[in-house]
């Protein structure tokens, strides 16, 4: 399973990636993809200039069983904390 949640997406990135996922919410894409698939649409996110920031959640083989990507300039940002993905709040 993957999860993208964008920032300002444009329509045109957003249709993109209603064509493999499910846009539950304003933002907010979820999906069953393959890693070749997820990594294509995760590539055109960052390649996007209109996009404010992004994150991605996907299923993994860790101790967690997922695994998180953050791209551009979002609130929180992802740290490793002895092995685990944790959210840190950066004030602005």
């Amino acid at each position: 399973m993957v999860v993208f949640s964008l920032e300002s997406a444009p329509e045109s990135l957003r249709g993109e990636l209603t064509r493999w996922c499910l846009e539950i919410r304003a933002g907010v894409f979820v999906g069953t993809l393959t890693a070749v698939v997820r990594d294509s649409l995760w590539g055109k996110v960052k390649k996007n200039s209109g996009i404010l920031g992004a994150l991605m959640v996907y299923s993994y083989n860790n101790e967690q069983g997922y695994r998180m990507e953050s791209f551009g300039d979002l609130r929180r940002s992802t740290i490793d904390f002895d092995g685990l993905t944790l959210m840190q709040y950066i004030e602005k």
